[in-house]
């Protein structure tokens, strides 16, 4: 939905576009009209922020010529730039592997931050010979192998186990030198007791064997499953034909732990290979990125990270961030990577997909899920230490959705209430940083309406409300929520309308069958996630409007229901009809008693009055 149709319920900020220095403007002259990076510098020199351009002349000179500006930390950035520096490249792509590179050097304030708390751990290949495998969580760039990282320990000691298992390495760290195995400085271990490990130490195990044994562990580690079964069958089948039983249940028993690993690991077609997955989430302060790395359908590693915004950033520039991040760290290869969103080919020779259904979309959905699981697990955490930090996201989330001017402090919400036009009301309820303000909730008796008119009754108590506010002077809300369709949402616009606040305040109205979103002069409705914070919000608050207003007219509807006939005589309050209640039992009883039988329970002025009134109703009654 475009935000121009909301013009009518909430303006657009109009800050002043920021004036150029002398040195900026001649520096814009110069730009070229060529793919780049721009760094932008505060005037004690410090970077303030490193970004891409197709155009350089045309991006940078648009900080420039804004006549608005949608986020104010933009504006603030913009107020603080005194000096500009470009790179010229010779595609996007360039310029996005280069800004990429720049960003994690230099860091600056007002770049995209890998919030990346946690160092996961990674399975790594010694270099040296007779090499060991374990587990790392610092990667050192001293030729060894590293595979992962893990966010699953569990899963990551799994995989090790069973390589292990099926080919035995050595946990020592002696140096397995030749010279020193020929001069016999070492003997076997428990390890070797154990048939955990061959004993290359003491030459029980060649160096060919044992590096035959680290390239099929290697291929376990990349996700190879299927061909080293495959191995694993064709020598069980070989040792068979030659009558070496042992060695063929040998290889049997590694055939099965595999097809057991893979049984375990396999979510999707076995047909889809070597592909990475990479999905992204975000809300108002940070994105998401979920990767995966797919071997013959199964998920050989797994990983989120969290992506905290400076700016205004797009899920687009996230994703992509975070597919760079990935790549570079775990070492990646794919020819084929799954998104959940377009992205640009930022990578030469990689086929981009954005899978619509299958077992494709299937993977793309569990990567979702696990960004999803992150960002909510974030939100708890972050909740619990600073509980007002989930109202302002709440808030700021609002503020996008329903492409607001102003961030919705203050929220208000009308709801109707009759049955058959009876005993009509009304209620206003108010909730202030996305927490209900029950002292200021407001209900209403509805005065100028004759029989079962919703549209005018809104009308009315949006009338009402708003005069009063202006009259006294009091601080109008950010947004306004109708619970009811176009034509409720009509009648309060026109009541605003008389008073003048259209364009001053935004409103809104829900209607209820499909909670369809409806702005003032837009016929098509909006419809937010059925999860999004946004919409659960609205709801809450049309469900609470909708309470009290009900118990507002359910108490009208009782008080009703409970007056007397004698609450119509003079001189007869509450106390005096209790007593005659209790004394005559029924109405008509009291109606018909005689002068001598009231005057025991009431004076004589009161029972002449009731006498008064029996007798007038009677004829009317005749009549």
């Amino acid at each position: 939905m475009c935000s121009d149709i909301h013009a009518e319920g909430n303006f657009p900020h109009r800050s002043l576009p920021v004036k150029a220095s002398p040195h900026i403007r001649r520096i814009l002259q110069r730009l070229p009209d060529s793919p780049g990076v721009y760094q932008h510098y505060d005037a004690e020199g410090k970077l303030l922020y490193i970004g891409k351009a197709k155009s350089l002349k045309k991006r940078v000179a648009s900080y420039f010529n804004k006549k608005t500006y949608e986020n104010g930390k933009t504006r603030l950035l913009v107020q603080k730039i005194a000096d500009i520096q470009f790179i010229v490249v010779e595609t996007e792509v360039d310029a996005l592997l280069l800004e990429n590179n720049l960003i994690k050097e230099h860091q600056p304030r007002y770049n995209i931050e890998l919030k990346d708390d946690k160092t996961y751990p990674s399975i790594v290949i010694r270099n040296e010979r007779f090499p060991r495998v374990h587990t790392l969580r610092n990667v050192v760039k001293n030729g060894s192998e590293y595979f992962g990282p893990y966010a699953s320990a569990k899963t990551m000691h799994a995989v090790l186990n069973m390589a292990r298992n099926l080919h035995p390495v050595r946990t020592c760290k002696y140096d397995l030198s030749q010279k020193n195995i020929d001069a016999g400085k070492f003997r076997t271990c428990l390890e070797y007791d154990m048939g955990n490990c061959k004993a290359p130490c003491v030459g029980k195990q060649s160096l060919e064997d044992y590096d035959a044994g680290i390239e099929a562990i290697r291929d376990i580690l990349r996700g190879n499953i299927k061909t080293l079964i495959q191995t694993a069958d064709q020598a069980m089948r070989d040792a068979a034909s030659q009558f070496a039983f042992e060695d063929a249940e040998a290889h049997k028993r590694k055939k099965m732990a595999l097809e057991k690993f893979q049984a375990k690991s396999t979510v999707v077609n076995q047909s889809i290979h070597n592909v990475e997955v990479y999905s992204v989430v975000s809300d108002p302060s940070a994105g998401y990125v979920n990767y995966m790395k797919i071997m013959d359908g199964s998920i050989v590693h797994g990983q989120t990270i969290e992506l905290r915004k400076r700016l205004d950033e797009t899920d687009q520039e996230l994703l992509e961030y975070g597919i760079l991040e990935f790549r570079n760290r775990a070492q990646l290869h794919s020819p084929d990577i799954f998104t959940n969103i377009e992205v640009r080919p930022i990578i030469a020779g990689i086929k981009w997909h954005v899978p619509l259904r299958g077992d494709k979309k299937r993977l793309i959905e569990l990567s979702e899920r696990n960004a999803k699981y992150t960002m909510l697990d974030r939100r708890k955490q972050q909740e619990q230490v600073d509980p007002e930090a989930a109202q302002m996201r709440i808030m700021e989330t609002l503020k996008k959705d329903l492409h607001l001017s102003d961030l919705p402090v203050h929220i208000e919400c009308f709801d109707n209430s009759n049955i058959q036009g009876t005993h009509p009301a009304s209620a206003c309820v108010v909730f202030k940083r996305a927490k209900p303000a029950k002292t200021d909730y407001r209900k209403f008796n509805i005065k100028t309406v004759e029989g079962p008119d919703d549209f005018a009754s809104m009308a009315e108590v949006v009338h009402r409300r708003y005069k009063r506010l202006v009259d006294e002077g009091q601080s109008l809300p950010q947004l306004i929520i109708v619970d009811g369709g176009k034509g409720q949402l009509s009648s309060a616009v026109g009541a605003l309308e008389q008073l003048n606040l259209m364009g001053k305040v935004a409103i809104i109205g829900i209607a209820k069958r499909l909670e369809e979103l409806y702005f003032p002069g837009d016929s098509v409705p909006l419809h937010l996630d059925k999860r999004s914070e946004s919409l659960k919000l609205i709801q809450r608050m049309r469900d609470e409007a909708h309470r009290f207003s009900l118990a507002h007219h359910r108490k009208r509807r009782s008080a009703a229901a409970l007056h007397s006939a004698l609450d119509d005589i003079a001189g007869i309050g509450p106390a005096t009809r209790q007593k005659l209640m209790d004394v005559f039992g029924t109405v008509d009883k009291i109606k018909t008693a005689k002068e001598e039988a009231l005057i025991k329970v009431v004076s004589l002025k009161v029972a002449q009055a009731i006498k008064n009134w029996a007798v007038n109703d009677g004829q009317k009654d005749g009549s």
